[in-house]
């Protein structure tokens, strides 16, 4: 390969590499980006269906133990003890899946609170209740839920509130980190397109001083030559192909002026 032509292939696959690097760069480091994303917004999805989950058992266990403890009606029994079952199912799977444990400490502590609480009345107050009670089923049961029931389950509820904005606390790092993988993702094309345009201009002014200028002069020198017999002479900085050429215009004059002289 000649020299023009080389340094002009050269050129442009250098274009044509810096593109396709700074592509692949960007493309991995948004493939990053929209992962923790993703993960930031299932996360917090996740944290709220589970949140969802325990709030709606704690509920219906509230629900339940004022029916058996303020009007004495013991049908709620089974309810009780599921939607506890129910709370520390969801609470146990809410464990396995959290990254960060810490937030599930106190909401643990204030189930199992709650668990030891509610056994010890199922087991022992609701047949002190029905001894010490018979007229009014009130009146050691809503003693009993509003000293000791309704203050841990406060605790619990509010324990799991925070358990549901958890995931906040940990944006701002991630939010950071993103905000990096996303200056990490146009950087790479920001500093291709500055050395690409240093290549076309590069290009641009070789291309100008080794092969537009020249081809010109030579253009503007043979079309003297054939209208005013002016010689033929290019003052230029002349390389590779086209000191070939002028090169070869100069023998086809001096042929053509033999030629003649024979004639």
């Amino acid at each position: 390969m000649t020299g023009l032509r080389r340094r002009v292939t050269i050129g442009f696959l250098s274009i044509v590499c810096l593109l396709f690097f700074s592509g692949m760069v960007s493309f991995v480091e948004l493939s990053h980006l929209s992962r923790d994303t993703g993960e930031i917004l299932n996360a917090n999805k996740r944290n709220i269906e589970l949140a969802k989950e325990m709030l709606d058992a704690a509920h219906e266990q509230n629900v339940a133990l004022i029916h058996l403890s303020v009007f004495g009606d013991r049908s709620y029994d089974s309810l009780c003890r599921a939607s506890m079952e129910r709370l520390e199912n969801t609470l146990l799977v809410a464990q396995d899946e959290a990254l960060e444990k810490s937030f599930l400490d106190s909401l643990a502590f204030a189930t199992t609170e709650l668990r030891l609480l509610t056994d010890n009345y199922l087991a022992f107050g609701v047949s002190a209740q029905d001894s010490l009670a018979l007229c009014r089923p009130d009146s050691v049961g809503g003693k009993w839920y509003n000293n000791e029931y309704e203050a841990l389950y406060g605790r619990l509820t509010a324990a799991i509130k925070n358990y549901m904005t958890s995931t906040q606390s940990s944006l701002a790092p991630r939010a950071e980190q993103m905000k990096k993988n996303a200056y990490r993702a146009v950087t790479p094309v920001l500093i291709s397109l500055v050395v690409m345009i240093a290549i076309v201009l590069m290009l641009y002014y070789f291309m100008t001083i080794y092969c537009v200028n020249p081809v010109l002069r030579m253009n503007k020198g043979l079309g003297d030559y054939l209208s005013f017999r002016i010689p033929f002479a290019v003052k230029a900085d002349l390389k590779d192909e086209v000191l070939e050429l002028k090169e070869k215009i100069d023998t086809l004059i001096t042929l053509s002026k033999q030629n003649k002289d024979k004639v």
